[in-house]
């Protein structure tokens, strides 16, 4: 099997930036992999600051040999993640047939690679699955080591050139699909989580998430993701320096598993009504009004003791 090509987007964080590469650098399978890392470019009239920490994270890409061939591809000019991803996926799909992708917030688990190459390889041939994802939330359910969830996602991925061919970046067709088809309460996992609003912001331009058209596009096409029932992959970003961070940082696991997680591959394609519970409670647990007060005082205390120590 040869093994999938990685692609990592990164702009002006060196130091999530080499976090999420010594993890990378870890990984079993890493010596043996092509990774394709990807650097925005600078924005129109950005400040010297932002220009400085463009630098960094260009000299940190290039600190290591980090996997066993590294290509650099720095754009001129800024794209934006969605654009920038958008262009990095379609360009190494097209050329290798698929693709293993990561942000500069991700810590990944030791076999993070070994997992997303085995289900690359076990459901390279069943349409209904687009996605290999390696993110999963903390849980106490007893749930198979893998299982499918309709849709995609975008914490730590993998895909064919197949699947993405699916992607459709008109969040406005996407959405009059959603409400066409009455999917919307479907959608938004039975009302718990706000996936619809979100697709609504990307096309009025409060957004620019292309995960969300991701997702969209995976569900319409009745398309399925597999997860871990243990998470390999941590988000380390809700610190409020990335494009889309908002108020997530709920959004976690507590560990990165490492060990290895076998792929076998399931007969049906079909939804796990169990770990669909654990996502619905997930969301709604942390979507509640009492919650996100007791989040907002948490944030506020927060800052206020950070003034205070600088006195």
């Amino acid at each position: 099997m040869a093994f999938a090509p990685i692609a990592l987007f990164v702009y002006n964080r060196p130091d999530h930036t080499r976090r999420t590469l010594e993890a990378l650098s870890q990984n079993e399978l890493a010596d043996q992999s092509h990774l394709f890392i990807f650097a925005d470019g600078p924005k129109q009239n950005v400040s010297e600051d932002q220009l400085d920490r463009i630098r960094q994270t260009r000299a940190v890409i290039r600190e290591k040999q980090w996997c066993g061939k590294v290509d650099i591809i720095e754009a001129d000019k800024n794209k934006g993640l969605a654009q920038s991803i958008i262009d990095g996926v379609t360009k190494i799909v097209n050329e290798f047939g698929k693709i293993i992708v990561l942000e500069d917030d991700l810590l990944t688990g030791k076999y993070f690679l070994q997992y997303m190459n085995d289900g690359l390889d076990v459901y390279e041939n069943e349409n209904k699955v687009v996605e290999i994802h390696g993110f999963m939330y903390s849980h106490r359910k007893e749930l198979p080591e893998t299982f499918f969830i309709k849709g995609a996602d975008c914490w730590g991925w993998a895909t064919w050139k197949r699947a993405w061919a699916l992607f459709n970046p008109d969040g406005q067709y996407l959405l009059d699909e959603l409400q066409r088809r009455k999917l919307e309460y479907v959608f938004d996992f039975d009302n718990t989580y706000g996936y619809v609003d979100m697709l609504k912001g990307q096309i009025a331009g409060r957004n620019n998430s292309w995960a969300i058209r991701w997702l969209a596009s995976a569900f319409l096409a009745d398309c399925y993701t597999l997860y871990p029932s243990k998470s390999l992959v941590k988000n380390f970003g809700f610190d409020g320096s990335g494009t889309h961070c908002g108020d997530n940082d709920y959004l976690q696991n507590d560990e990165v598993y490492n060990e290895r997680i076998l792929v076998h591959k399931i007969d049906a394609v079909v939804e796990n009504r169990a770990a669909r519970k654990v996502f619905k409670q997930e969301f709604a647990s942390n979507h509640n009004f009492f919650v996100r007060c007791k989040r907002g005082v948490k944030k506020v205390l927060s800052k206020i003791r950070s003034v205070l120590c600088r006195k």
